[in-house]
C-alpha cells in the first residue's frame, strides 16, 4: 500500500492571506502572545523564524501582522482542505493540526500513473493558493515524516524512500528530547542508524512508545487509518487582517468562497436555495443575513450578485473582522429543459429564478407577490395574491384554449353601465354561484363594444341591470 501525505506548514496564514490580499509579513503567535509559531515566506525573508520571541520579531519587522493561534479554527481549516481532497481520493484521514493522509495505490490506474496523481494535487493546491509539502511512503508515518521535513518527491521506490528516511535526524523523526540525548550518547544521530540496531537492542534502548513509532515507520507494526467522510454541509470562513468597514471590502473573500461553493455543488451534482452569511464584529453581536433564491442554484456569479444587492440594502453597522458562509440545505439537480442536443436554447425557469431572486434581494422577500387562481366562479373572487413560488411548481391549465376569454384588466368591483353596448361579440356566459356564503350572483356575461369604441366585458344582473366588469386591450 502506498500513502501520500499533504503537509500544510502554515495553513492559518494561507487562509488569512486568501481572505484579504496583503503584501505584508504575517506570523502566528501562541495563546500567550509571547512566541512565534508560524511565519509566512515574507516574514521568513526578514529573519523571523518559528520559536522566536515576539519582541525580537517586532524588532526585525515593526509592521509585522500578528495572528493568535486558534486550535479549533485550525482544525476546521484542515477539514476544509480534506473536503476538496476527497474529490480526488476516497480514502482520506486527517492528521490534526496540519496534514492529511490519502491512500494512492488505487489511484494510479484511475489517473494514469503516479506522476499524474502528483501533478493533479499540485495543480489543485496552486489554484487554492495553499503552501503544502507532499511526500509518498509505504507506511502512513513514513510519508508524514518525509512531508514534514520537506524531503518528499514523486517516487514509489521502497529503497529510495528508506534511504531518504535514514537521513532524517532523530528530532525530525519525532523523538523526544530525552530519547535524543540518550541515543546521541550512544552515537546514534539519524533515523537510519536506529534502523540498523538489532530488534532486541532496539527494544532495550527505546521506550515502548518510541519502539512502536519506529516499527510503524518501518511497517513492521500495523498502523491502520480510519477513512474520513466529509460532512453533508458547506461551511467556509474568512478572517481579515484589518477590519472591513465597507461592504465592498467583503466581496473579495465572498468571491473566493462562492467559487469553492460552486465547485462543491458541481461535485455533489446538487444545488441549493438558501445561504447563511454571518458577519462577525469586534464589539457588536454578529450580523446574520439569510439569502434565499426562488429556485435551485449553484452558480457563484449569481450568488455574488444577490449578496451584493443584499449588502447594499443593509449597510454594515460595525467593522467586520471575519465572515462565515454556510449551506446546510442541498437540492437535487434537475436536467435543464428547453434545450436541444447541442445544449442550445433558453431555460425559462432559470431566467424566472434569476429575475425574482434579484428583485427580492433588492426589494425584500415580502415585496413581490403573484396571482393564483381560486376555486370560485365569481370573477372578483377567482384569484388571490400570494408569495412568489418557483416557476417549476406552478401548474398551468392543460387546455387553456378551451377556457372562456377573460380581460387582463378586471375592475375591483363591477361598475354600472350608463349606455347599452353597440356591438356584441360573444355571450352570454352565465355565472351563478355564491349561494353558500350569502353573496350569490346570477349574471350573464358578454364581450361587447361600447359607443366610445372600448372593448369591454359586461354582464346583465337579473335584478340590477347592466354592469362593466373589465376591459380588453
Amino acid at each position: 500500500m502506498l500513502w501520500l501525505y499533504v503537509h500544510f506548514p502554515h495553513l492559518l496564514l494561507d487562509h488569512t492571506r486568501r481572505s484579504q490580499p496583503t503584501g505584508g509579513a504575517l506570523a502566528v503567535v501562541d495563546a500567550a502572545g509571547q512566541a512565534i509559531l508560524q511565519v509566512c515566506p515574507q516574514a521568513s525573508t526578514l529573519g523571523i523564524k518559528p520559536g522566536m520571541r515576539l519582541k525580537t520579531a517586532l524588532g526585525l519587522a515593526p509592521e509585522l501582522h500578528i495572528l493568535h493561534a486558534a486550535p479549533q479554527q485550525e482544525a476546521s481549516l484542515l477539514e476544509d482542505q480534506a473536503r476538496w481532497l476527497y474529490r480526488y481520493a476516497a480514502h482520506i484521514t486527517l492528521a490534526t493540526p496540519g496534514g492529511v493522509w490519502a491512500e494512492v495505490s488505487s489511484l494510479q490506474r484511475l489517473y494514469g500513473g503516479l506522476p499524474a496523481v502528483w501533478q493533479t494535487l499540485e495543480q489543485a493546491l496552486a489554484e487554492r493558493r495553499l503552501t503544502a509539502w507532499l511526500a509518498l511512503g509505504h507506511t502512513p508515518l513514513a510519508a508524514q515524516l518525509l512531508a514534514q521535513s520537506g524531503k518528499g518527491d514523486c517516487s514509489a521506490d521502497h529503497g529510495h524512500i528508506l534511504a531518504t528516511l535514514a537521513q532524517l535526524p532523530l528530532v525530525a523523526a519525532g523523538f523526544d528530547a530525552k530519547a535524543c540525548t540518550r541515543l546521541h550518547r550512544l552515537g546514534l544521530n539519524t533515523l537510519g542508524e536506529v534502523f540498523q540496531l538489532p530488534a532486541k537492542e532496539l527494544a532495550r534502548r527505546l521506550s515502548p512508545e518510541l519502539l512502536a513509532r519506529v516499527q510503524k515507520i518501518q511497517g513492521t507494526r500495523p498502523d491502520p487509518k480510519s477513512p474520513w467522510q466529509p460532512p453533508h454541509r458547506f461551511h467556509q470562513r474568512a478572517d481579515f487582517i484589518q477590519e472591513v468597514e465597507h461592504t465592498q471590502g467583503l466581496l473579495f473573500a465572498l468571491q473566493r468562497i462562492l467559487a469553492e461553493l460552486e465547485e462543491d455543488l458541481c461535485w455533489r451534482q446538487q444545488d441549493t436555495d438558501t445561504l447563511l452569511l454571518v458577519l462577525q464584529h469586534r464589539h457588536e453581536e454578529a450580523t446574520r443575513l439569510t439569502l434565499r433564491t426562488t429556485g435551485p442554484e449553484h452558480r457563484a456569479d449569481s450568488f455574488l450578485k444577490l449578496l451584493r444587492l443584499k449588502l447594499d440594502q443593509q449597510p454594515l453597522r460595525a467593522p467586520v473582522i471575519s465572515l462565515t458562509l454556510a449551506v446546510k440545505r442541498f437540492l437535487g439537480r434537475e436536467a435543464p429543459s428547453g434545450q436541444d442536443l447541442l445544449g442550445d436554447g433558453q431555460d425559462l425557469n432559470e431566467a424566472w429564478h434569476t429575475l425574482i431572486s434579484r428583485l427580492q434581494a433588492r426589494l425584500g422577500n415580502d415585496a413581490l407577490q403573484q396571482l393564483l387562481p381560486r376555486a370560485d366562479h365569481r370573477p372578483e373572487l377567482a384569484w388571490a395574491a400570494s408569495a412568489v413560488t418557483p416557476a417549476s411548481t406552478r401548474k398551468l391549465p392543460t387546455e387553456a384554449a378551451a377556457l372562456p376569454a377573460r380581460p387582463f384588466w378586471l375592475l375591483p368591483t363591477p361598475r354600472p353601465l350608463a349606455q347599452a353596448p353597440t356591438t356584441w361579440f360573444s355571450g352570454p356566459e352565465r355565472i351563478s354561484a355564491g349561494w353558500w356564503d350569502g353573496q350569490r350572483v346570477h349574471r350573464d356575461y358578454y364581450i361587447a363594444r361600447l359607443p366610445q369604441g372600448e372593448l369591454a366585458w359586461v354582464f346583465r344582473d337579473v335584478r340590477d341591470g347592466w354592469f362593466i366588469h373589465g376591459w380588453f386591450g
